[in-house]
């Protein structure tokens, strides 16, 4: 009669910020210029892609000397660097006016950000040190570029007409490989504000303009996720073990598209490997505890659980799975200190208000457990267990008539165990 409610989808490593501006927020706004001098081997899109991350590139250091100074951020001791490499993904840049007359691009392009929105996103991201590092690296790619860009122009101009074809086919790669970063960004902006499907796109030219662009594909790979792809995302992940074998995330993320399909006995071995390069990884002893879990093997489970509580004493979801391994092995005390946990860390959790409702009506504290069930209507009014279960302890200390109407409403809400006892009772709901 009791159904328990498991965390079911496994936790992946993505920030997803929405970076908008709120009614009367203070908004800055900057704007740049940039003039390229087109050469030779130089055509409108080569000098645009220049232009356009040399253009941003001026941006997003104005924009990080600004938060630098008058912002909070200063307190933090962020390099302006790290800033730049933050806010590059999430702050749109937006072309007031271009220019091509076959011998320069001239761009004027703008950025509008709201300064308190931004110090918090930084502070957020700041705490997720995977994904920090990946855009960190990616700002290092795109100066890299720029650099290489600029010795390729210079080897070229003194060849004073000669003929260079690797030269030449180098530059061009290069282009290419600058033109990715921007769908990059793209990317990383649209899956921010949730639009995945656009963000799938955008990472699509990233990866067509550089194969070996490992942040677009696992990037993408959690865009495919968040729209249920789970095969296209582990085939994504695939690409990022095959360029880096070493990247912990790429396999944690793997593991987690695996257990999405219900493939737990192939995640673990992912998330083995996740832990064995990187062993302070919370979210992957989670992610293995919860595929143990789902095979059953709650002992195991109960073990990655603790693991993962030790290394993030706040880890909400960890303390909440814990509480449902040992629920399901009948250890409902413990289930109930795993739940009293859970809350204090997410007092608006439905669910563990709901499954600590489950256990003390196990311990037939009837009462503790109408007043669970109470709080997880309270904060999901949809929640047909719920009701279907306060019911059942209603009915234990002796309120009939509060009973049937929780189980009236439970079937309303397609509670099938409600609907075949009303049914049975020839009782319309």
């Amino acid at each position: 009669m009791k159904s328990i409610v498991k965390r079911m989808a496994l936790i992946f490593i993505v920030m997803v910020v929405m970076i908008s501006g709120q009614a009367f927020a203070e908004m800055k706004t900057f704007t740049k210029e940039y003039n390229y001098q087109a050469a030779a081997h130089d055509d409108q899109n080569t000098s645009r892609t220049i232009a356009l991350r040399e253009v941003k590139q001026l941006l997003l250091d104005e924009l990080g000397e600004y938060l630098l100074n008058e912002t909070a951020v200063k307190n933090a001791q962020i390099p302006k660097e790290r800033i730049a490499a933050l806010t590059a993904g999430v702050v749109p840049t937006q072309l007031v006016e271009e220019k091509w007359d076959e011998k320069a691009y001239s761009l004027q392009a703008k950025i509008t950000a709201d300064p308190d929105h931004l110090t918090s996103f930084i502070d957020a991201l700041g705490k997720d040190v995977q994904k920090t590092t990946e855009l960190e690296e990616v700002k290092k790619l795109n100066d890299d570029l720029l650099k290489e860009n600029k010795k390729l122009r210079e080897e070229l101009a003194a060849a004073e007409g000669k003929k260079q074809p690797k030269t030449l086919a180098g530059y061009h790669k290069n282009i290419k490989e600058l033109d990715s970063i921007e769908w990059f960004e793209k990317g990383f902006a649209t899956a921010a504000s949730g639009n995945f499907s656009d963000a799938v796109t955008a990472y699509t030219k990233a990866v067509e303009n550089n194969p070996q662009f490992a942040a677009a594909y696992r990037n993408r790979g959690i865009a495919y996720t968040n729209l249920g792809k789970h095969n296209e995302a582990i085939q994504d992940y695939n690409k990022v073990i095959k360029i880096n074998p070493k990247q912990a995330v790429a396999y944690n993320n793997r593991g987690t598209a695996y257990g999405n399909l219900g493939k737990y006995s192939k995640a673990i071995p992912d998330f083995n490997k996740a832990i064995q390069l990187s062993p302070q990884d919370a979210e992957a002893h989670y992610n293995r505890g919860l595929s143990y879990e789902q095979l059953g093997n709650y002992h195991q489970a109960i073990k990655n659980y603790n693991k993962s509580i030790e290394i993030n004493p706040k880890h909400a979801n960890a303390y909440h799975n814990r509480g449902v391994a040992y629920y399901k092995l009948g250890n409902f005390n413990q289930a109930i200190v795993s739940f009293n946990e859970a809350i204090k860390i997410n007092p608006q959790d439905a669910e563990t208000h709901y499954n600590r409702g489950l256990s003390y009506l196990s311990l037939e504290n009837y009462h503790q457990a109408i007043l669970d069930f109470n709080e997880a209507i309270k904060i999901n009014p949809e929640l047909a267990d719920a009701y279907f279960n306060r019911g059942i302890s209603l009915a234990n200390v002796g309120e009939k008539e509060k009973a049937f109407d929780d189980v009236t409403t439970s079937a309303k809400l397609g509670h099938k165990k409600a609907q075949e006892i009303l049914k049975k009772e020839k009782v319309e709901w």
